[in-house]
């Protein structure tokens, strides 16, 4: 069950609509697979803390989505007696439970570490607030965040787009990403086996996003949707 921090969504804060019609004029490759995507519906969630969205984004690290939803969940209710139903636990929460009762919860030893080095650099100001994060580029943002353990550039990146809403993120080591682009501009087959020689670079993607000006956030979550449309999960229209 999903955690009530993570229920409210919005649409991210650019114009999604100037957008989408500037990479379809830019990048005709792009545009088909928006017509077999369908719109751009990609949500944000608004009222998260950037504690409370890494402590989440670290949880989901290499696992599946239903379990890591269900570890997520676990370890909010075992900090209802404290905080109460639907409160997130503070970092102080974080560094002062008992370690058998986040493992208990599920989480690996490393999560463990890196959820109370998380806590200890939110406290510190390591992490910063939102108010200053909104301040910061995304470069800035980047470098302050990695700082915490179990925490890398791809992870602060999704944390850019689907916490922040911001408009130009490149995620060009992400697998989904990879594929998609390879789908979409490389050839590759809906039904042939990936192995990573088949995946697009770094390279070839940061060239073609030349194209895709300051919406290379949209650009991305298209290539996440070419995976989709290739399993057969995005009927088209007849």
């Amino acid at each position: 069950m999903p955690s009530p921090h993570t229920l409210r969504t919005k649409k991210p804060p650019y114009d999604t609509e100037a957008a989408v019609a500037a990479l379809r004029a830019a990048d005709p490759k792009l545009a088909k697979l928006m017509d077999k995507a369908g719109p751009f519906t990609m949500r944000i969630s608004p009222r998260q803390s950037p504690f409370e969205a890494l402590v989440e984004a670290i949880i989901y690290q290499q696992v599946h989505g239903k379990a890591a939803a269900a570890i997520h969940g676990r370890m909010l209710e075992s900090f209802e007696p404290i905080c109460g139903f639907g409160v997130h636990p503070s970092p102080e929460h974080l560094l002062e439970c008992p370690t058998d009762q986040l493992r208990h919860a599920g989480l690996s030893h490393n999560k463990t570490l890196s959820l109370r080095d998380l806590a200890a650099k939110t406290l510190d100001g390591t992490v910063p607030t939102m108010a200053k994060i909104k301040k910061m580029s995304d470069e800035q943002i980047i470098e302050h965040l990695v700082q915490v353990r179990g925490i890398g550039k791809w992870t602060v990146e999704m944390f850019l787009m689907f916490r922040l809403g911001r408009p130009n993120v490149l995620p060009v080591g992400d697998y989904g990403v990879r594929k998609g682009f390879a789908l979409t501009y490389l050839g590759l087959k809906p039904d042939v086996k990936v192995t990573p020689d088949l995946l697009a670079t770094a390279e070839q993607i940061e060239k073609r996003a030349k194209k895709w000006g300051e919406w290379r956030s949209v650009a991305s979550w298209y290539m996440w949707r070419a995976c989709d449309v290739a399993a057969g999960k995005i009927v088209q229209p007849e």
